[in-house]
């Protein structure tokens, strides 16, 4: 039951995204962060099977700091959206990734952006957006209370709403959520919403 939801704001963007990992019917922790921090002003929001979205996630993390090493400037974030459009393109005629994607950035130029990949390659630049089963709820609750140049208390607030909407309509409905914001002063972990924290069995 995963949940991943995004939103521009004024002179920021923000993503959040549950932390469970969970396989069948098993929770096998409630700590698991989905949210990728590419690099200084880039974030990457990710859902869909685990190992999938481990590893293209991570190969997406190393081409972008590949190509700072071998250029010497950072791809901007549409030029990292486009890339990972193509990868996962790439990737859709051979072995496909069943992963989505928000990937949230900020460049000097352009200011914050908000970005959609979904598993079959489709790129779309959004406001606001979300995937998985709490979208259902989260993109309803950001569709009557969204409006641009949100400050970032009027966002925080917004997705606190979302997180309560889903916790208490979704039949199984994750326990926690990490927030990652990015602006000028670049990516970086907001905070969290717990319910439920995870406890180390005795040691052997």
């Amino acid at each position: 039951m995963e949940c991943v939801f995004g939103l521009v704001g004024d002179g920021f963007a923000l993503v959040v995204a549950d932390t469970s990992a969970v396989h069948s019917i098993l929770v096998h922790k409630s700590n698991e962060d989905k949210i990728m921090v590419l690099d200084s002003h880039k974030l990457l929001g990710a859902s869909g099977e685990s190992g999938d979205r481990a590893q293209f996630t991570e190969y997406i993390q190393k081409n972008v700091a590949l190509y700072h090493f071998r250029n010497g400037i950072p791809l901007t974030t549409a030029a990292t959206a486009n890339f990972t459009r193509g990868e996962l393109a790439t990737a859709l005629r051979k072995n496909p990734y069943f992963v989505n994607i928000l990937l949230a950035g900020y460049d000097k130029e352009t200011g914050p952006s908000l970005y959609y990949i979904d598993y079959i390659a489709t790129l779309h630049k959004i406001d606001k957006g979300a995937f998985g089963y709490g979208s259902y709820f989260s993109l309803a609750m950001m569709d009557r209370h969204y409006h641009s140049g949100m400050t970032v208390e009027e966002a925080i607030d917004l997705v606190d709403k979302c997180i309560v909407e889903i916790r208490s309509r979704l039949v199984v409905a994750p326990p926690n959520f990490v927030i990652k914001i990015v602006d000028k002063d670049g990516a970086r972990e907001y905070a969290w919403r717990q319910s439920v924290q995870d406890i180390n069995g005795p040691t052997a």
